[in-house]
């Protein structure tokens, strides 16, 4: 049971500064509540604390901005989506999908979003950039709800952005069970569907579970080794599911395929036929809502920023300055002159199509000459983007803000923030935001 009682936020220290014994023992206090939860079981990540102490806070028309921009490149995605589906030759054309890519996305009728989280930046000198938006497992729910539920009470005065994140989540999730299966059930049975070998994002698998639970719903969890479909139902294990959260990148149910020329195989390239055939068509007979939907594989694969910016006269007036104002300019290696991006190296990040968590991104500014040159020449530049780089903003504490900004249904619902110093990635520290309306 979830227990966050014991922990005092208004006890610490008026000033905090990491490193200092005052804030390890904060922190150690911070740790012990963390455990109680029995979600959270990381505050440290290779002996380093994953989490800030001294919260974020911003402004009413900040938080209306990002949230602006993140609903606008939403709607920017949906309407991509539906140009795909209405022109499908560009899974080939442009984008290059396998076969059962190809499959996953044809079978969605262009269905591809439940949440996402978008990563959102205040840019040096006014503006607002999203680099990226992961649209397929968007993770990072466990440490965005926990920290802010921890936290408020250092900054009572403030608003918590995240406060109805759960309950929005839950009310979404069931409208869109009831728009998917033919027959909703009023207490459908959940299977939460990831990677059960990785560790990563169990914080957030224990996160659901615990809400569903509370709520009196049965809930199953499984890899997809573990799914089998009958005459009548999709099982996890022997348990039929109604919903199916699906936690397991679409990329990993497909074949799986190096981004490197000098890369190894995958040991197990082959896609995930037997269980994603039992999805599809569990799916297909309206005997399940999955979630997200599968067709998050074109709309998670970063070739899409590229698209974007190369058919931007194919989008509505509004979609094209939603693109212009927040996309980072954005292009196929492939389309790209590499003298040029050697020449200038400094103004470009390099990006796989299916890359995560700062995996598979090469800043210009922050790699060696050596290494730019070698990621050039190795990369199987199908595969990949490049994007032009942007200053954000520094916070006046030090280090820059990752305004993960959650889409639920289309609509923004909190933040999962992060702060680092060059580019975010998983060990990237995780800072509460509250919205302080005394702040101009």
């Amino acid at each position: 049971m979830m227990t966050t009682s014991k922990f005092d936020a208004t006890q610490l220290p008026a000033t905090l500064v990491r490193g200092t014994p005052a804030y390890g023992k904060a922190y150690q206090a911070f740790a012990e509540v963390l455990y109680r939860t029995n979600i959270l079981s990381d505050p440290w990540l290779y002996g380093e604390e994953r989490f800030l102490l001294e919260p974020i806070l911003i402004s009413e028309t900040q938080q209306q901005a990002l949230y602006t921009a993140a609903e606008a490149i939403g709607k920017v995605y949906d309407e991509l989506a539906e140009l795909v589906w209405r022109q499908p030759d560009y899974l080939d054309t442009f984008f290059g999908l396998t076969p059962y890519q190809k499959l996953m996305w044809l079978t969605s009728g262009g269905r591809w979003h439940f949440i996402a989280r978008l990563d959102v930046f205040e840019e040096h000198g006014g503006g607002i950039k999203i680099c990226e938006m992961n649209s397929d497992t968007p993770s990072g729910e466990a440490e965005a709800v926990l920290l802010n539920d921890l936290l408020h009470k250092r900054v009572p005065h403030a608003r918590n952005p995240n406060a109805n994140f759960e309950d929005t989540f839950i009310t979404a999730l069931l409208a869109a069970y009831h728009a998917d299966v033919r027959e909703p059930k009023e207490k459908p049975t959940i299977g939460i569907i990831y990677p059960t070998d990785l560790p990563e994002d169990l914080s957030m698998i224990l996160l659901y579970k615990s809400w569903f639970e509370r709520r009196g719903f049965t809930v199953v969890l499984g890899s997809p080794l573990n799914l089998r479909k009958t005459k009548n139902a999709l099982c996890l294990f022997s348990q039929p599911i109604d919903i199916a959260i699906r936690h397991y990148k679409t990329d990993w149910w497909g074949e799986r395929e190096p981004v490197w020329l000098d890369e190894e195989d995958y040991p197990d390239p082959y896609p995930m036929h037997r269980e994603l055939l039992a999805m599809l068509e569990a799916e297909e007979e309206g005997r399940v809502s999955v979630l997200n939907p599968f067709g998050a594989v074109l709309t998670q694969n970063k070739l899409t920023m590229a698209f974007l910016w190369k058919y931007r006269a194919a989008f509505s007036p509004e979609s094209q300055a939603a693109i212009q104002a927040y996309i980072p300019e954005t292009h196929r290696l492939v389309d790209m002159d590499i003298e040029t991006l050697l020449c200038e190296q400094e103004k470009w990040v390099l990006k796989s199509d299916y890359g995560c968590e700062g995996a598979e991104v090469i800043i210009g500014k922050f790699t060696t000459p050596t290494s730019w040159k070698l990621s050039l020449e190795q990369a199987i530049k199908e595969r990949w983007v490049a994007q032009r780089f942007f200053e954000a903003e520094c916070l006046k504490r030090g280090g820059i803000a990752n305004f993960g900004v959650y889409l639920i249904g289309g609509k923004a619902c909190g933040f999962y923030t992060r702060v680092s110093h060059t580019a975010t990635d998983y060990t990237t520290p995780c800072a509460a935001v509250f919205i302080d309306s005394s702040i101009n």
